[in-house]
């Protein structure tokens, strides 16, 4: 249980948060191993699960008709992807695969809503910092676009 307080401690979306926090998280998260190349999850299932990257690296990409795979992110050690999971019901909006042999801590939507509905304080922390953590993502694809768009490649 230690070992997860402290994995969820390095993660960005939970670092701010107070020891108690952490191991409510800790106690409602499973742990998967994954080999190179395994799908965890495809556009259009159900989201199910946030999930935290302990080790390895996990490949964030869409299938583009006529072109193949496009990645939109690599991530890695510490962290998070399918986090959108938990603030809808809408299905995934991209594929999730492993690039690099990697562990994950998988957070459930319902064990996850069920902790926020109990705890209200560690409710209104958790959601900032998703709100925080997508926001950044935001402006990262923001200026992605720009760079297509100035560069002719996107038209």
């Amino acid at each position: 249980m230690n070992d997860r307080v402290e994995r969820l401690r390095g993660v960005e979306l939970f670092a701010g948060l107070k020891p108690e926090a952490l191991e409510l998280i800790a106690k409602v998260a499973t742990e998967e191993v994954h080999t190179t190349g395994t799908t965890i999850f495809r556009h259009g299932d159900a989201g199910d699960k946030l999930y935290v990257i302990v080790e390895g690296k996990v490949r964030i990409s869409r299938e583009v008709p006529g072109m193949g795979e496009e990645a939109l992110a690599v991530l890695g050690a510490g962290q998070v992807f399918g986090e959108m999971a938990l603030l809808d019901e809408a299905p995934r909006s991209a594929d999730a695969r492993v690039h690099e042999r990697c562990r994950l801590l998988a957070l459930p939507k319902d064990a996850f809503d069920d902790l926020l509905f109990l705890h209200k304080d560690l409710a209104y922390e958790v959601l900032w910092s998703i709100v925080r953590m997508l926001v950044g993502r935001l402006r990262e694809t923001t200026e992605k676009l720009t760079f297509l768009s100035v560069s002719n490649k996107f038209q």
